[in-house]
Formats: structure tokens, C-alpha cells, sequence
């Protein structure tokens, strides 16, 4: 790491004044600011709060592609960082930047880190959260995966479907919530029974706003009574009144392509790619053995 001329001048001076800010970019645009000094200080349009609850640990770097480790940690004793939000995931993937500062002069600085939040563990009132480096994405999967289903998002720029199309989204407000997980509404009818059945609920208002739970189970009852189950609760529940946005599920097949969004022009998956079992068959004598179609 290169420090700019005016902090290595001040580092040389053996008496130094030096504080720690660190800037965290959620998913929904939001900007907080944190740092380890006992004022606030203010640089690049931000303010970074002190006693806000967050500090981290020094950092861990190397050359390569090796990836920069170090971990953030604190009480959640501020309204900047509540346990509330650090459930309902808005601090998952967000960009973290950190520099090292002069707190009595904010001009001399220096980048030390860039990444994203990984992941978040609560304890008796506090979090720990681990902060992962640009290479880290280096460790993902990239490419085509060859497999009989649809590797696309229903609705992704690879899909291509439109699900504001009518018939294929539903914006209803909560009226009965169970655990965060499980919801049901009166006369909701006008959708087959398991329609919404691996599909995306949404959050539209209230403080669990932009919230997205996958649909384990769409039931369609008696009295138009619908109950719709999520994989697992939401990190904030809704509470009755707020609104909710259901879109369709896609089994990702491509029958249910072809029949239920007519979109079988953009399925991204192999249908016709053969299985574990052909690849451990053998010719046997009682069969034909020409090379030709298994169908």
C-alpha cells in the first residue's frame, strides 16, 4: 500500500494523531459513516460517527490475489446499526471502505480497505461482522452450468419475462401474519391453487420494506381463504397493513415455461441433456445397441 506523502511525513514525526473511519454502503443506498476516534470527523461528504457502536480490528493484507481479511465489530447501541436491521439482511453484501486518518487534519488520509460485508454474527448485544476483500469475488463460480432446469431468474435480463404483466403479480396489504413466515388473506382468488408456489414475496412499506422471502408453499382453501408459507421467517416481521407484492413461482422446467409464461424462446436450460443414468449405462445384449435416440 502506498500512503500519500503527507501522512508518511506525519507518521515520521513518532507523535502522531491517527484514527480509524470506516464507510458502509447498504444494498438500499444508504451511507453510514463510523469511526474508532472520540469526535466526529468528516471527509468525502460523509460523517463519521463516534460511539456509534462500530470499530474494526487491523487489517490483514497481501500481495497477489490473496484476500484482504479483517473484522468489524460492536455494540448495538446506536440507531445507526440495530439488530433489527442486521436481521432483516439490509447490512448483507454492503460496501465497506476504511481509511486511516489524520483526526486533526482529514485531508491527510489513506484507502486502507475496500470490500464487502460478509458474514454477521449476533451475540449478547453485540455483532461481529466479517469484512471480505475485492478478491473474494475471485472465489465465486462464473460461467454456464449445464443442467436439464433453467439457470436463469424468473424475470432477469436473461429471462426476459415481464412480471408486471397482468396475472402474473399481486399487491395485497398484510391482513394475518404467523412467525414472519406464514400469511394468509380472504377472498384472494383469481390464481390457481400454487401459483405463487416458488415465487418471491416482497415487502413494499412499513420498516420491513425491501425484504424478499422465496414462497415454500401457495395454498388456495375454503372460503377463498390463501396461505402463503415462506422458507424461512423474514428478518423483520410486516405487520398488518403493510404491503406486500407476490410474484408467480417458476419450478424453472420447461413445460412450466413453455405453458405458464409462454417463454420458452428465453429458457436457459438443457431439457434434453442426458442423465446419471445414461452416463453409467453399458450395451447389453437383449437390447439395441445403434447409437440411436433413447426416447
Amino acid at each position: 500500500m502506498t500512503y500519500p506523502q503527507a501522512l508518511k511525513d506525519h507518521l515520521a514525526t513518532g507523535v502522531t494523531t491517527l484514527a480509524r473511519a470506516f464507510a458502509v454502503t447498504r444494498k438500499d443506498g444508504a451511507v453510514l459513516g463510523f469511526t474508532d476516534h472520540d469526535r466526529d470527523l468528516a471527509f468525502e461528504g460523509i460523517t463519521f460517527r463516534a460511539g456509534s457502536g462500530m470499530t474494526a480490528k487491523a487489517i490483514q493484507q497481501a500481495t497477489g490475489l490473496s484476500v484482504d481479511n479483517t473484522e468489524a465489530f460492536g455494540a448495538l447501541q446506536s440507531e445507526a446499526i440495530t439488530e433489527e436491521d442486521i436481521l432483516g439482511g439490509r447490512f448483507d453484501g454492503a460496501e465497506v471502505r476504511g481509511w486511516l486518518v489524520n483526526w486533526a487534519d482529514v485531508s491527510v488520509r489513506a484507502l486502507q480497505f475496500r470490500g464487502t460485508l460478509g458474514e454477521i454474527v449476533r451475540k449478547g448485544g453485540a455483532f461481529n461482522a466479517e469484512l471480505r476483500g475485492l478478491a473474494e469475488a475471485l472465489n465465486q463460480e462464473q460461467g454456464q452450468i449445464y443442467h436439464a432446469r433453467c439457470s436463469a431468474v424468473l424475470g432477469d435480463s436473461r429471462c426476459r419475462f415481464d412480471l408486471n404483466q397482468l396475472g402474473f403479480s399481486e399487491e395485497r396489504a398484510v391482513e394475518e401474519i404467523e412467525e414472519a413466515r406464514v400469511f394468509r388473506f380472504v377472498n384472494f382468488t383469481g390464481y390457481d391453487d400454487r401459483w405463487f408456489e416458488k415465487g418471491r414475496f416482497r415487502v413494499l412499506t412499513g420498516k420491513a420494506a425491501g425484504l424478499v422471502g422465496a414462497v415454500k408453499n401457495d395454498r388456495l382453501g375454503t372460503g377463498d381463504i390463501r396461505t402463503v408459507e415462506l422458507w424461512q421467517a423474514l428478518g423483520a416481521a410486516p405487520a398488518v397493513g403493510d404491503m406486500v407484492r407476490l410474484e408467480a413461482g417458476c419450478d424453472r422446467r420447461a413445460d412450466t415455461c413453455r405453458l405458464k409464461f409462454a417463454n420458452l424462446d428465453n429458457f436457459r436450460g438443457f431439457p434434453d441433456i442426458p442423465g446419471e443414468d445414461w452416463l453409467m449405462s453399458y450395451p447389453v445384449g437383449a437390447a439395441i445397441n445403434d447409437g440411436g435416440s433413447r426416447r
